[in-house]
């Protein structure tokens, strides 16, 4: 599998997700996580950066890019068990996770609810729930609770462009854009109330997968703080942080983030884990 290629897995009646893979089939298995309104051809850069000794598997949650649009539910629990029975269906018993900022917290939950899956974590932009968060909720309120079909590009195009500090190549950006106006409003909206619902905090204790955060330090939606909240829930994780990068290092960085996972991946993975 030396090039990504694309299939379709069923998950439940009315549910199949999108899922891109590339590397070698027998290699170290990773999963890919993406964020709010984002899908599998966000990690596309990323993957192109991966050594071929991985298999990478990149899948698009429920409600996302060209994944089935159920009407739902959206919630981290929903998201947790499509990436579960996706692994179940690509016959892989153990893998990394790497969960980008709504894909960190379905990545949190997965490994404290199904530590025997979870080779190891990759946290990026990465947040301990949204419970409390006030900004989050003020930009709930003034631009996701009134968010109708279909939605706006502009609105798109400003959200996404709000989550980077360094410029990407433009089509890329407008790829992004064009896959965040395939998330139909309710998805938006279940999605980002059920992640203001609660914090991971209790949960954290109970991650057993050695960890690893990344963070850039221009992340207008992630603090700091964030970090040191999950740095000091998860025994043993430690935190990498990318200077003047924003909330999307795997866009903005891919090649480091990329050698990071490599080598992150290689110390806690053989291939004979899938």
């Amino acid at each position: 599998m030396t090039s990504p290629t694309r299939t379709r897995i069923n998950i439940s009646p009315g549910v199949e997700l999108d899922v891109l893979q590339s590397g070698d089939p027998g290699g170290a298995p990773l999963l890919l996580l993406h964020g709010l309104s984002d899908s599998n051809a966000s990690m596309r850069v990323l993957m192109g950066e991966l050594p071929k000794t991985i298999r990478a598997i990149a899948i698009t949650q429920r409600g996302h890019g060209d994944s089935s649009k159920p009407p739902g539910p959206y919630t981290t629990d929903a998201f947790v068990a499509d990436a579960l029975t996706a692994l179940d269906r690509l016959g892989v018993r153990r893998a990394v996770i790497f969960g980008h900022s709504m894909g960190s917290i379905v990545a949190q939950r997965l490994a404290a609810r199904h530590p025997e899956r979870v080779a190891g974590l990759v946290l990026e932009g990465a947040f301990p729930g949204l419970k409390g968060n006030a900004e989050v909720q003020a930009f709930y309120d003034e631009a996701i609770a009134g968010l109708t079909d279909p939605i706006d590009p502009a609105f798109a195009r400003e959200f996404q462009a709000s989550t980077i500090a360094r410029p990407v190549p433009p089509a890329f950006l407008d790829l992004i854009i064009a896959e965040s106006c395939k998330l139909p409003a309710r998805a938006w909206k279940q999605s980002l109330a059920d992640m203001m619902s609660f914090a991971t905090d209790a949960e954290l204790a109970r991650i057993e997968a050695p960890t690893l955060l990344l963070w850039g330090d221009q992340d207008g939606f992630v603090r700091r703080a964030d970090q040191d909240r999950l740095l000091a829930g998860i025994k043993g994780s430690a935190l990498t942080v990318f200077e003047g990068t924003g909330h999307d290092p795997h866009w903005e960085e891919p090649r480091r983030v990329a050698e990071l996972i490599a080598i992150f991946v290689a110390r806690h993975v053989a291939p004979a884990a899938a």
